[in-house]
């Protein structure tokens, strides 16, 4: 009888995966058929599962089982357009069992895109997911009015740290933030997270560009995901398809939920179905008027909403 194994997938491509297994050197393993032979609506096999593996006499093995998620980072891979439903876009996993996501802004070069920071937010709040937002290149926002932008997501309860390699500020927070945790790192090319993990961990930006290179030269990077780990404990992921990241299974009356300072206002309105734009007696449109919803999310907010609105009108 093959040897049983257990570990943690910690990196995946093209249908093999690299298993790490305390005590031993990692094993690549492919999934066992039975797994495969019915349509999954979710990726079978993702890094950062723990999985058992069954041993071949070769040294190489085969995924036998997977063990339940407790959190996932995930996006939708459409079905082609202009036929695309959302019906039929299948969950793919990026990472498995992750701690926190980070994202990862730059006051400058480039310019911060908030749209896009409130599009992510969403998706760590579908995915209950502990959020950070990392500001950095701070050193070259001289006035503070980019900090003072991002102050908007702190009063709403995000944890917002303010790095910069250059003058050393954050770095050792930043350092404490992963400590023992797996944590993906997102953001656009240029916002300095390569910097920012070879601070960290001197070469650990080299490793983590080197896969971002891979998958911008026709790697797909849905197919190429890896954790990397941290000398002091904890693994860390960068992930260069999060660019594309749609949400997921979200219907548009949903998005209420997922907007912090919107949800527990939507009980409050005189509409049950309320949209939040012209409806009388909405809770949402007062908060905006008086200063407790930012206009900036609001404005996020009703765009994300007209974009879901757009993809439900196509299944019917």
């Amino acid at each position: 009888m093959a040897e049983k194994l257990e570990g943690r997938v910690i990196k995946t491509i093209s249908g093999f995966h690299t298993v790490a297994v305390e005590g031993r050197e990692p094993v690549v393993a492919q999934i066992a058929g039975r797994l495969k032979q019915e349509w999954q609506s979710t990726t079978l096999v993702a890094a950062g599962d723990w999985v058992t593996v069954a041993l071949n006499p070769d040294g190489t093995g085969t995924v036998e089982a997977v063990a339940p998620r407790k959190s996932v980072l995930s996006r939708s891979r459409p079905t082609a357009a202009p036929t695309r439903k959302m019906s039929a876009d299948q969950e793919q996993v990026l990472v498995a069992n992750l701690d926190q996501v980070i994202f990862v802004f730059a006051v400058k070069d480039p310019t911060s895109n908030l749209r896009k920071l409130d599009r992510f937010l969403v998706v760590a709040e579908m995915n209950e997911l502990p959020a950070v937002i990392c500001l950095n290149k701070i050193d070259l926002d001289k006035n503070r009015k980019v900090q003072e932008q991002f102050q908007m997501y702190a009063d709403i309860g995000y944890p917002v740290l303010h790095t910069s390699v250059k003058t050393g500020e954050g770095i050792a927070e930043l350092k404490e933030l992963l400590h023992d945790k797996i944590s993906v790192l997102a953001g656009s090319s240029g916002v300095g997270k390569s910097s920012l993990l070879n601070a960290i961990q001197p070469g650990l930006g080299l490793k983590v560009n080197q896969v971002s290179q891979a998958t911008g030269k026709g790697l797909h990077t849905t197919r190429y995901a890896e954790l990397f780990p941290l000398d002091e404990g904890g693994y860390v992921a960068d992930t260069p398809g999060i660019r594309g990241l749609a949400l997921f299974d979200l219907e548009p009356y949903e998005l209420d939920a997922y907007f912090r300072e919107i949800g527990p206002l939507v009980e409050q309105c005189q509409f049950s179905d309320c949209s939040h734009r012209h409806e009388p007696g909405c809770a949402v449109k007062a908060a905006v008027q008086d200063g407790r919803i930012h206009p900036a999310r609001y404005q996020s907010y009703l765009r994300l909403r007209e974009e879901h609105e757009a993809l439900d009108e196509e299944n019917y």
